[in-house]
């Protein structure tokens, strides 16, 4: 391959991101612009940002790397998603929207001390704790995505490789913050659905049909929906798949999304478009997985998380391929400078401002923030420094973890005048030691840690909320304002 066509294309992708961040950086001097663009995000910008974050490089390299190796089964996963990501937007987004407004939330954190009126400034604390635990071992995820990416395609030393992918993103997202990081997503949203229906052609295209023939005959899982086992096993296995759609209650580099939003009333249209990106893509990354059996009849342990990147190298001109090698970089910068701002903005807001100094400017909370966006990065990149963790691996366990602390949280909040901050806190605590110790004893090769985490956590909550109910008129008060409030009907008008 022509490696000096597939740099230009990467210097260029490099030099838009860069001028993004320059152009965002004179609009974000208050902390509301920095941390949710002010509250003024747009239906397009909103959506594609929402799912490019979420999905991460996990879509074009850990999702087709499982599907090669143990078949169309792993597409549970991505049928799950599909109706995790339906359901966030139908049952959170509106009423997340409306409430951080109400109550002044800039961060999930302050949403939950300010929501249940926590006196004791637990709950702010602990979920702060939370985040910053599973966003540094995401956020590696995506350092490790990186470094393979560049190590596969130009014989790069990984360790160079991470530190130039890190780089770049804490540039643009020291410089412009949220909305920096929002229209860069919007860009990489993009990117990464061009890859994903590109692909899977050029693929299909360079296979000879009687090797395609003899390669699934040889791997007759290929095409098994049903996981090997028993039909009791199989069921657990496909549950354990399709509960990573709960995941999604729980996701701050998501739910902050719907916090930026500029009204509830342009929350239809990007429904839609959130909707018709995840199927395309999800429904891409399985069938590259599946192209990539006869191509790759046997991969080394480690480089089965590399398929797209080989279908890339062996099948695309240099002139095309660094577009598509940039669009797998933009899946892995979405989700890691997202995670990035929301794990600065909790060490600033939620633990600088509330406990440190409380009196702190916005300018001081601006300049804060921005050294916690390097602080994290560099913890991030020295867990990335193993260049044999596994992304899939990695994603899961963070994945897990935010969904089982945070999701039963999240949705109660939204939708139960009776639960007050102990009971949050409660479920919160119960859900992330369960889903920590179901991990560490290894079940979760029997069934996602996600699934004990979260039905704990929601059934602490409904027993505490069952004996000791809140009984506070005004936020009681404050719950049925809001509950009205995402039952109007907007008109087009309201939504400009």
């Amino acid at each position: 391959m022509n490696n000096g066509m597939t740099y230009f294309t990467f210097v260029v992708y490099f030099a838009a991101l860069v001028a993004i961040g320059l152009y965002f950086y004179t609009r974000s001097k208050r902390l509301e612009d920095y941390l949710l663009g002010g509250r003024g995000m747009g239906s397009w910008v909103t959506a594609l940002s929402a799912q490019a974050s979420d999905m991460s490089g996990w879509l074009l390299m850990g999702l087709p790397g499982a599907i090669y190796l143990f078949g169309i089964n792993q597409a549970w996963i991505a049928v799950g998603l599909m109706l995790g990501t339906l359901l966030n937007w139908l049952l959170v987004a509106a009423r997340l929207r409306l409430y951080t407004a109400a109550t002044g939330s800039l961060t999930m954190s302050s949403f939950f001390d300010k929501r249940f009126k926590d006196p004791t400034n637990l709950l702010r604390i602990i979920s702060s704790i939370v985040i910053l635990l599973f966003f540094t071992v995401y956020a590696a995820a995506g350092l490790v995505g990186v470094g393979k990416l560049f190590e596969s395609m130009f014989n790069m030393n990984y360790t160079l490789a991470v530190l130039i992918g890190t780089a770049i993103m804490v540039f643009y997202t020291l410089l412009g913050g949220f909305m920096a990081v929002c229209w860069t997503d919007l860009l990489q949203g993009l990117l990464m659905v061009f890859a994903i229906v590109v692909m899977p052609f050029i693929a299909y295209s360079n296979i000879d049909p009687s090797v395609m023939t003899a390669a699934y005959e040889a791997k007759p899982t290929a095409f098994q929906l049903m996981p090997e086992g028993s039909l009791s096993v199989a069921l657990l296995a496909i549950i354990s798949s399709a509960a990573w759609g709960v995941g999604y209650f729980g996701q701050p580099h998501i739910l902050v999304r719907f916090m930026s939003v500029k009204s509830v009333a342009i929350l239809p249209r990007s429904i839609s478009i959130a909707m018709v990106w995840v199927i395309i893509s999800l429904t891409g990354a399985v069938v590259i997985g599946l192209l990539a059996i006869p191509l790759y009849s046997s991969l080394p342990a480690g480089d089965q998380e590399k398929v797209l990147i080989f279908m890339i190298r062996d099948f695309v001109n240099p002139y095309f391929a660094g577009v598509l090698l940039a669009a797998i970089l933009a899946a892995i910068m979405s989700t890691i400078s997202s995670q990035l701002l929301v794990s600065s903005s909790t060490l600033s807001e939620d633990i600088y401002a509330s406990i440190i100094n409380k009196k702190a400017s916005d300018r001081q909370l601006l300049f804060i923030n921005r050294i916690c966006v390097v602080v994290i990065f560099m913890i991030s990149f020295f867990l990335a420094m193993d260049r044999d963790s596994n992304i899939f691996s990695l994603v899961t366990f963070a994945w897990g973890g935010f969904g089982s602390a945070f999701g039963p949280v999240v949705l109660m909040a939204l939708y139960s005048r009776k639960t007050t901050w102990y009971s949050a806190l409660a479920g919160m605590i119960t859900g992330t030691v369960v889903m920590l110790c179901w991990y560490a004893v290894g079940w979760g090769a029997s069934m996602y840690e996600i699934v004990p985490g979260f039905i704990s956590n929601m059934a602490m909550i409904l027993f505490v909320n069952r004996f000791w109910p809140n009984k506070d008129p005004e936020i009681a008060a404050q719950f049925d304002e809001v509950r009205h409030n995402a039952k109007i009907k907007h008109t087009p008008e309201t939504a400009q």
